[in-house]
């Protein structure tokens, strides 16, 4: 597969005519909870040719979209946004992108872009965005999955994960780490609750058969502690940022330099 996805990235730098300078996993299999059946998530950032930015046109509207997407199989979803689409992503603390950063699978990565943005990391991080992303994700599939006496049982990882990563800034004020494992063995402490999860780990990536089941009384629990305590602590911040934009252009103009000369 690792084959197929550089193929396929190099047919969209021909197709498109763009530079990627970052791709990488996404999603369960970079979270560290894949199933047997689980696609592949690719994610990447790509940069136009400098004629395609000096233009009356604002990149983003109309033929000029700040998107590629490929055509999704059963197999493969791949996607792509555009160098200043994921700066202005950046600037706003976007979590989905702070993960493509932290993924421990990286199909493809060319020029300084990718090294020199994570060294801005910690001074652009905005706790109260990520916070935010991560609790709505959290109430949303809790809702809508763990609310019976009988529940999908695998989304338990799409609630915990998230309520997790909460924890992880309240504690830390820094990004979260990627990995589910890193996330329970840092925020969960040892006792029954963490039993049970783990356990629900093993079972999902050894391939068993996660679908309706009965509600784990002792992770409902903890979920529905947590998102209660964790809206209340979110009503009390109130973290600026500093504005981050001339750094962000200054890297924008040298990547273009740096790939396009």
């Amino acid at each position: 597969m690792n084959e197929t996805i550089q193929n396929k990235l190099i047919e969209i730098e021909e197709k498109f005519q763009v530079k990627v300078l970052y791709a990488v996993e996404s999603g369960s299999r970079a979270w560290g909870f894949p199933s047997k059946d689980s696609d592949y998530d690719v994610r990447f950032i790509y940069i136009h040719q400098l004629q395609w930015y000096l233009s009356i046109d604002p990149q983003g509207i109309g033929p000029k979209r700040d998107v590629i997407e490929v055509p999704i199989n059963d197999l493969l979803d791949i996607s792509g946004w555009e160098i200043t689409k994921a700066l202005r992503l950046f600037r706003k603390s976007n979590p989905p992108l702070l993960e493509w950063m932290r993924s421990n699978i990286i199909y493809f990565q060319q020029y300084s872009f990718i090294d020199k943005l994570r060294l801005l990391e910690s001074d652009v991080f905005y706790p109260n965005a990520s916070l935010y992303h991560y609790l709505n994700m959290a109430k949303n599939n809790y809702r809508e999955y763990l609310q019976g006496t009988e529940v999908k049982i695998k989304k338990y990882f799409y609630v915990l994960r998230p309520v997790l990563a909460c924890k992880w800034i309240e504690e830390y004020q820094t990004v979260p780490p990627i990995s589910f494992h890193e996330l329970v063995q840092t925020m969960v402490p040892e006792g029954e609750l963490k039993n049970e999860i783990e356990h629900l780990l093993k079972r999902k990536i050894t391939g068993d058969e996660l679908d309706i089941e009965p509600r784990i009384e002792v992770i409902n629990d903890f979920l529905e502690n947590e998102i209660i305590r964790l809206e209340a602590y979110i009503k009390t911040l109130s973290i600026e940022a500093e504005d981050p934009t001339n750094d962000l252009d200054n890297l924008f103009r040298n990547t273009l330099k740096e790939v396009w000369g």
